[in-house]
């Protein structure tokens, strides 16, 4: 099985540890497909000619992921600053907007397209800024895509027709919000939903029925990348073999299991505290 992840990547500070973790939802997509069994797992994205660009993709290539079309460019890769609560749930507290990755954007020749369409499952994100490369892409390859807690209406229609999985974090939406975004997103093209929901577990609709799936209760750490993990496991297991419940069920251990260390996947490397805006 071949999957790649485009798109966002940053380190995640933690102020109170003066550590940085490489991380963002395509990275920890990418990383946790690997982990978890995927064969061949590639990465593209753009980092910043610093030492955090340097960290993201020398964690990346520890992994066993190819980065040979991750674009390094000058500027600062993205960064976002974390706390954590008494539960271990993470805050953000502060960052730069994504640095180097929402000033560029990334373009595709039709090389790389041929190399994108070798792959089952494209993975990419809200942070990523490639909505506007969605019609392109699709001809190609299957998109998922997370919107994190973006729902808007004109954020909808511009994302939903163009790919095959829409996910989004609802831990913050009623059991009728819910049922509510993932009736609008069908609408609007898209044939599979999933919302994480915290706590509360999460949900996946495949235009016919609505699975639901608990969480696996564990001793926290950090909460850091657990949703990341929900998906990455989902949709590799879902994808491969099409059985949704085993494939929550998956997705709900491996999630509880990074709760149990610090940073989406590990990869911390002491560094000084900077100002974020």
């Amino acid at each position: 099985m071949r999957l790649i992840a485009v798109g966002d990547n940053v380190v995640d500070y933690y102020d109170d540890r003066e550590e940085m973790f490489p991380g963002g939802n395509a990275v920890n997509v990418a990383v946790f497909w690997k982990r978890y069994g995927v064969d061949e797992v590639s990465y593209i994205g753009i980092v910043g000619n610093d030492e955090e660009g340097e960290h993201i993709v020398s964690s990346l290539a520890q992994e066993q992921i190819d980065v040979s079309r991750v674009r390094k460019v000058f500027g600062a890769s993205g960064e976002a600053v974390v706390t954590l609560d008494e539960h271990g749930d993470r805050k953000f507290v502060g960052s730069n907007k994504g640095g180097v990755q929402k000033e560029l954007k990334l373009n595709f020749s039709e090389s790389e397209l041929a190399y994108i369409s070798s792959f089952s499952l494209l993975h990419t994100s809200v942070y990523s800024y490639l909505e506007k490369e969605l019609p392109l892409l699709q001809k190609h390859i299957d998109i998922s895509f997370d919107f994190s807690t973006k729902y808007d209406e004109d954020y909808l229609e511009l994302v939903c027709p163009y790919i095959k999985y829409a996910i989004f974090s609802g831990g913050d939406l009623t059991n009728q919000e819910c049922e509510a975004l993932i009736t609008r997103v069908h609408e609007l093209g898209t044939p599979n939903i999933i919302v994480t929901r915290g706590s509360e577990g999460s949900l996946f609709s495949d235009s016919k029925q609505v699975f639901k799936q608990g969480i696996v209760e564990t001793d926290v750490v950090d909460t850091l990348g657990a949703g990341d993990t929900f998906v990455a496991i989902f949709l590799k297991e879902y994808v491969q073999h099409g059985n949704a419940q085993e494939a929550m069920a998956k997705g709900a251990a491996a999630a509880a299991e990074t709760c149990q260390r610090f940073g989406a996947f590990g990869h911390g490397k002491k560094r000084g505290k900077r100002i974020m805006v």
